[in-house]
């Protein structure tokens, strides 16, 4: 039941939608185990003249994302987060092409009772 928060500096269009929710859909499952059927992806496209690390983007001529991705507390360890990060950094260079550094994914360990959809909170899935 993930929720996951795309921001790329690229031009919209469908091929890159499928291609960014292709491989996070894959790799929330494969690595962090969560369920395809309940992973919600949201994805932004910033303009490359709009991205500023120092100058913009288009002016180095590279790429920048920033990714966070919400997850209830103590489902997944430091090893497979380390990971997920690895490997997300490495499928957005190929769908982005020459990354800047300073791109971001941030993993948030959010408390079970303070998290859900549906109106049922982890904590009371994760009891009954």
């Amino acid at each position: 039941m993930p929720i996951l928060n795309v921001k790329v500096s690229i031009e919209k269009s469908p091929e890159a939608v499928a291609a960014i929710s292709d491989m996070l859909l894959e790799l929330t499952s494969s690595i962090l185990g969560k369920k395809r059927e309940v992973t919600a992806i949201t994805i932004q496209f910033i303009n490359p003249d709009s991205w500023v690390i120092g100058r913009p983007l288009s002016e180095q001529h590279k790429s920048s994302f920033y990714f966070d991705i919400k997850i209830t507390d103590e489902t997944n360890t430091k090893d497979e987060k380390a990971r997920y990060i690895a490997e997300v950094f490495a499928g957005f260079a190929k769908i982005l092409g020459e990354l800047h550094e300073e791109s971001y994914i941030y993993v948030e360990d959010v408390r079970a009772a303070s998290y859900g959809y549906g109106g049922r909170t982890q904590e009371y899935r994760y009891h009954h």
